[in-house]
Order: C-alpha cells, then sequence, then structure tokens
C-alpha cells in the first residue's frame, strides 16, 4: 500500500490548483511520476477502450481538468498523490514540453542548440522548470488544431518530446528523487509560441504525394470524412487536421474542404474552427489554403 506523506499531497494540490487557474489541465501523480489513480478496468476481462466516459477517474491523462471541484476529487481519491501532471496539448495553452534529459549521457542543451543554430531558430523566453535530474522543461505553446506526438530521442538524443495525451511533471511536485521546481525569472511567463521550424521538426514528416485516379480519390476521400464524422468530444481537432493533412498529401484536399467541414460542423465545431485546422494542415503539408 502506498505511504501517504498528507503534506506533500497538500503542498501538490495546492500547486496542481494554481496550474489550473492558468488555464493548465491537471491529474495527481504518485511519487513514482505516473497517475496516482489506478484504472477502473484494470480487472476487465479484455482491454476496454475507455478515456474516462465510464464517467469515473482512473484513465491517465484523460482525467485532467482545469475545474477546482474536479481537481480536489481526483486528489482525495488519492491521498498519496505527491506531484501533479500537466496535461499537453490542451486548449487554450496547447502546450509542448520539450524534455532536456541528463540520464542518457547525452548533452541535450547542447544537442538543441544545434538544432537550432541549423534550422534557424531561437527558443524564446518561456517557463522553464527544473528537474531532480539536473534536466529541463522546456514549456511552448502549439498552434490550435496540430497534435504534435510524443517522442523519446526522435529529435535529438537526450531529447524527449510531450505532446497530445502526453504530460509534464508540475513544478512543486515531490517525486522519489525530489522536487520539480521553475527556474529563478521563468515564473511568470507564459508558455512561448514554438518557433515554426521546431514544429515541423517535431510533426511526422508528410507522405509522399501520389497522385489517385479519380475512383480512389473519391473513395480514400469519403474514408477521410467518415473518419472525422467518428471522433468523439476531445478528438475532433485532432482527426480534423490528420484527415485535411491525409487529404492534401493525396492531391484531393482542395476538393475535399467542404465534405470535411461539414463533417466537422456535424461533430459540434463550428465553421470558423473547422476552416481554421483545415488551414493549417494546408499550410504544414506545403499548401496554399
Amino acid at each position: 500500500m502506498a505511504t501517504i506523506d498528507r503534506q506533500a499531497t497538500t503542498l501538490a494540490l495546492a500547486h496542481a490548483l494554481s496550474a489550473a487557474e492558468r488555464g493548465l489541465a491537471v491529474i495527481p501523480l504518485s511519487r513514482t511520476k505516473l497517475p496516482a489513480l489506478r484504472s477502473p478496468h484494470r480487472d476487465a476481462p479484455a482491454s476496454l477502450p475507455c478515456r474516462g466516459e465510464c464517467g469515473r477517474p482512473g484513465h491517465g491523462v484523460h482525467d485532467a481538468s482545469t475545474d477546482p471541484a474536479r481537481i480536489r476529487e481526483l486528489f482525495a481519491a488519492a491521498p498519496w498523490a505527491t506531484g501533479y501532471g500537466i496535461a499537453c496539448g490542451l486548449p487554450p495553452h496547447h502546450l509542448i514540453g520539450i524534455d532536456l534529459d541528463t540520464k542518457s549521457g547525452a548533452d541535450s542543451s547542447a544537442a538543441l542548440r544545434e538544432l537550432a543554430l541549423r534550422h534557424l531558430f531561437t527558443i524564446p523566453p518561456t517557463v522553464v522548470v527544473l528537474t531532480p535530474s539536473g534536466g529541463r522543461h522546456l514549456w511552448l505553446s502549439g498552434p490550435p488544431g496540430v497534435a504534435v506526438p510524443n517522442s523519446a530521442g526522435r529529435l535529438a538524443p537526450g531529447i524527449d518530446v510531450r505532446g497530445a495525451g502526453g504530460y509534464l511533471v508540475g513544478p512543486g511536485s515531490r517525486t522519489g528523487h525530489g522536487v520539480y521546481a521553475v527556474a529563478r525569472g521563468t515564473a511568470h511567463l507564459a508558455p512561448a509560441a514554438c518557433p515554426p521550424a521546431l514544429l515541423r521538426l517535431l510533426l511526422p514528416p508528410p507522405r509522399p504525394r501520389q497522385p489517385a485516379s479519380p475512383a480512389a480519390g473519391g473513395q480514400h476521400g469519403q474514408g477521410l470524412v467518415q473518419f472525422v464524422r467518428a471522433a468523439h468530444r476531445g478528438q475532433r481537432n485532432t482527426r480534423l487536421f490528420w484527415a485535411a493533412c491525409r487529404a492534401y498529401e493525396n492531391g484531393i484536399g482542395p476538393a475535399l474542404v467542404d465534405s470535411l467541414v461539414a463533417a466537422a460542423l456535424d461533430r459540434g465545431l463550428t465553421e470558423r474552427e473547422a476552416r481554421a485546422t483545415i488551414a493549417s494542415a494546408a499550410r504544414m503539408t506545403g499548401h496554399r489554403p
């Protein structure tokens, strides 16, 4: 059974509530940096594709909330929690975490500087969180409708990326190795916009465009439209962006815009949100919206 450190839990809750006031959705974490609440489906005979639709806590980052009452409920259900995680990819900040690790033995800070020189970008002043192992988390803000995937070492050795579906350990959290803390002079900052050149490196490379016959294009296009229509709340922008990227990569983007917008409207997005997401996909795949 987990040891309960009530003082650490109280401090973690206070820090989590403070983060929520800044628009950051949070979950309680244990000393191991893992979500403190176990899945309510752990004893089910087969893994259920539930992301919190059942209404019970224990779905990891899908429990993340900015509602103070909900956050207190989550911490009350996990009195052994000594930290909190901040969900990435959610509005209003669409947080992207650049984790400069030290445990791998690689000089991750030097690797990031080399990338910046090679691809002509600079990291703007932003929130920096110091980890107990001597690493740093850089907080950046991504554009709406763009889902940055999580990765470990893909950008460069020692650099991990936390994006949609991932989380960062929040400052003030206590783990088995020590306490996470905001670097001096950055606590008052908001997450800075991710430089476009860096954002392109964080996203998967677009697949090569292949000319498609009208019949194949129409069939593929309808599949993309249905993919958007099947989106649940919380997936709508991500699915729309993915489908639009695939449409532009396959040369059917302009012809599919109205159908994708209609599918997005059917799932509850506004026309303005849908067209902005599709325009982002067009730019990201090298097309003019």
